[in-house]
């Protein structure tokens, strides 16, 4: 679960490394490559677009309890917090 104030939400194991390895890098953008190999152990086993479809769910879980615009994208660059 991740906590933000009064509220809480589930996140999956994937939501939450790849939540902790942004933060760890804060301030400075996080590239998808970089990420990948962190959360998935190697860029060679997922799809391109399955960073892209947790970075969604990501950002809805914590739009739901009201963190919005958390997480800036740039693109070609990487994600930020």
């Amino acid at each position: 679960r991740y906590y933000y104030k009064d509220d809480s939400v589930h996140l999956s194991f994937r939501e939450l490394l790849i939540l902790n390895n942004i933060y760890q890098n804060e301030g400075n953008y996080f590239s998808r490559t970089a990420i990948n190999e962190k959360c998935w152990e190697s860029e060679n086993f997922i799809d391109d677009n399955t960073l892209a479809v947790n970075m969604t769910r990501l950002r809805k879980k914590l739009q739901s309890i009201d963190i919005v615009d958390f997480i800036e994208t740039k693109k070609n660059v990487g994600y930020k917090v």
